[in-house]
C-alpha cells in the first residue's frame, strides 16, 4: 500500500507541473490518447469478424447462430405445447372419453 500511496504522491506532483500540462493539453497528445484507448475494442472486433469469416469458411456456426436458433428452437417447443394443449382441450369438450 505504501508503494502505491507514493506512486500516486508522485503522480500528482508531476500534474502539477507546467511543462507536463502543458504537454497533456497538446492535441495531438490528446488524439494519441484516444487512440490508445480504442485500440482494444478495435481489436476485438477485428479479431470476431475474423473468427466469424473463418467458421463461415468451414461451415461452422457462429455463436450467435446457435443462440437464434436456442431461441427459435425454444419458441417453437413453446407453441407446440400450446396446440396440444388446445387440441387436447378440444377433444375432451367433444369427446367424453379421450
Amino acid at each position: 500500500m505504501m508503494v502505491k500511496k507514493s506512486l500516486v504522491d508522485r503522480g500528482a506532483k508531476l500534474l502539477l507541473d507546467p511543462r507536463i500540462l502543458k504537454f497533456i493539453q497538446d492535441e495531438r497528445v490528446i488524439k494519441a490518447a484516444m487512440a490508445a484507448m480504442s485500440m482494444p475494442g478495435k481489436a476485438q472486433a477485428f479479431a470476431k469478424e475474423r473468427l466469424e469469416g473463418a467458421a463461415k469458411a468451414l461451415a461452422l456456426a457462429t455463436e450467435a447462430e446457435v443462440k437464434d436458433l436456442r431461441r427459435t428452437v425454444r419458441r417453437l417447443e413453446e407453441e407446440v405445447a400450446s396446440l396440444r394443449g388446445e387440441r387436447s382441450g378440444s377433444i375432451s369438450a367433444r369427446d367424453p372419453l379421450p
